[in-house]
């Protein structure tokens, strides 16, 4: 263990944390029974009115008050059960939702796809391709802001999905930027901000497919066509543009470092910890690697660029891309005799291993938010903007009101499929382009993720770069909320302009 998780483990006190969670289910059971009217909690439709942004509030104030994520997601789960059956035993129910969640398609695909891609990142490591890539990058980067620009490069590149984009370039990086003494927040919020908000731009992702297929199911185009309908959303995915287009000004001085980024910048630049505290619980590569072999730069290209390709010929299936992947590593890596067949399935395994902590934040993240989905929180939302905003104003305030619903319950895709199915037919009923709803949506997507503390994007990219995933979304958030005010803005003028 090291010293700072023995540090971490003698500040913890059980007893205080204990009577935090008493008082926390003790306090809900007492709102859940005297305040909620009863005619809430026995809606069939689960929508518990404004009591439904009670779990999402407390889970908010507790991450803040206490930055521990894990317990706070689980607290929140609880206390959003008992608002949705007081009278249930509130253990059973979370093991039914737990389950459930468990048993999901999704959370299957989640846990294949991240576990895999955790091996394949291993291999890579181990087998030099990381070192090597490294290596050519250092000659072509010389400075802290070339470095950065390539980071930022690489990531508009490898733009097919998110998760591949964030756990290749932040393990890919994380050495060349160390060398030039560049935070590990920065290069998580240059990694985190080539991902999602590049996915939202270029058709040709797993993201076009998801949100297209959506679209088409709810009457927004026809069959065959999801990615056609996803393409006209691309002009209107105003977050997404305007975070992909600060970065570089953030990384040429042209937009300032500030808020607390500027505190992890100087921190590194002054010679201390290029990493927050608790980073190495989430880091990918944490630790020494003893190489296999002399670096070679195609032991990283071949299985990054064969990914990319079955995942295209496999209709953008990220699941297909990975499993077709691991086969070719195996041919590319025992063929070398770079390892033998059993170490290869030793390093997999422990590729997996390192992506535990990640994993679990990511299924507990499904679970709240399928509490959410009970008490019925984004239709709650929803409905706020559609009673009392004008259609001019209904853009913006999508947007705006889904950010917030998303960095509460932090799962993009799992938000999409709750909200598009809802504010597609608002769109057809109140004049509002389409195109224009649905990249509101998505944009709102992309920037709750983006500052969430529990996000698949956030989790992915502070495990790939080694940067406590707390720190890595409080240092991101002001930058997230920069370009959240320009898509604002956008949506603002365009609700005016085109309805």
């Amino acid at each position: 263990m090291t010293e700072k998780l023995q540090n971490e483990v003698k500040s913890f006190n059980p007893i205080r944390t204990l009577i935090a969670i008493i008082v926390t289910i003790a306090v809900a059971y007492v709102l859940a029974y005297t305040l909620v009217p009863a005619e809430n909690l026995e809606a069939e439709d689960g929508n518990l009115g404004i009591w439904a942004c009670v779990p999402a509030v407390f889970l908010v104030v507790y991450i803040f008050a206490t930055k521990r994520v894990l317990e706070g997601l689980i607290l929140g789960s609880v206390v959003g059960l008992i608002f949705a059956a007081p009278a249930t035993n509130v253990i059973g129910s979370f093991s039914t939702t737990a389950t459930e969640v468990m048993m999901d398609e999704d959370t299957g695909w989640l846990i294949l796809v991240c576990g895999l891609m955790g091996s394949i990142i291993k291999l890579i490591e181990v087998t030099g391709g990381a070192q090597a890539f490294g290596d050519w990058a250092s000659k072509k980067a010389k400075s802290r802001e070339a470095t950065l620009m390539w980071t930022y490069i690489l990531g508009c590149v490898i733009f097919i999905d998110d998760y591949l984009n964030s756990m290749t370039i932040g393990s890919c990086m994380k050495k060349l930027t160390d060398k030039h003494k560049v935070s590990r927040e920065l290069l998580s919020y240059v990694t985190s901000s080539t991902a999602a908000p590049l996915c939202a731009l270029i058709p040709i992702s797993t993201w076009a497919i998801f949100a297209g297929r959506i679209m088409v199911a709810n009457g927004y185009g026809v069959d065959g066509k999801e990615i056609q309908s996803f393409v006209h959303t691309i002009p209107f995915s105003f977050y997404a543009w305007a975070a992909a287009i600060l970065v570089p000004l953030v990384i040429w001085h042209v937009v300032p470092i500030f808020g607390p980024m500027k505190k992890a910048e100087e921190r590194a630049m002054s010679g201390g910890p290029l990493a927050p505290p608790g980073s190495e619980k989430i880091d990918l590569n944490a630790g020494d690697v003893e190489l296999k072999g002399e670096p070679k730069l195609y032991n990283l290209l071949i299985p990054i660029l064969g990914m990319i390709f079955f995942t295209i010929i496999f209709d953008l299936d990220m699941q297909y891309g990975v499993i077709a992947t691991m086969a070719l590593c195996f041919i590319l890596f025992v063929g070398q005799k770079l390892v033998t067949a059993e170490e290869f399935w030793d390093y997999s395994v422990e590729g997996i291993k390192n992506m535990i902590l990640p994993l679990m934040l990511m299924v507990l993240a499904y679970i709240f938010a399928a509490v959410n989905d009970q008490i019925g929180f984004t239709r709650f939302i929803i409905d706020i903007a559609v009673e009392n905003a004008s259609p001019q104003l209904l853009p913006v305030l999508i947007f705006l009101l889904l950010a917030v619903t998303e960095f509460i319950t932090g799962t993009n895709w799992g938000m999409y499929i709750i909200a598009l199915p809802i504010v597609i037919p608002i769109c057809m009923g109140t004049g509002i382009p389409v195109a224009l709803g649905c990249g509101a949506v998505i944009s709102a997507g992309v920037l709750g993720s983006h500052c969430c503390f529990y996000s698949d994007c956030t989790v992915i990219t502070s495990s790939a770069t080694g940067c406590d995933n707390f720190a890595h979304a409080w240092t991101q958030m002001p930058f997230g909320l920069l370009a959240g005010v320009v898509a604002a803005i956008g949506y603002l003028i365009c609700g005016f302009v085109m309805v």
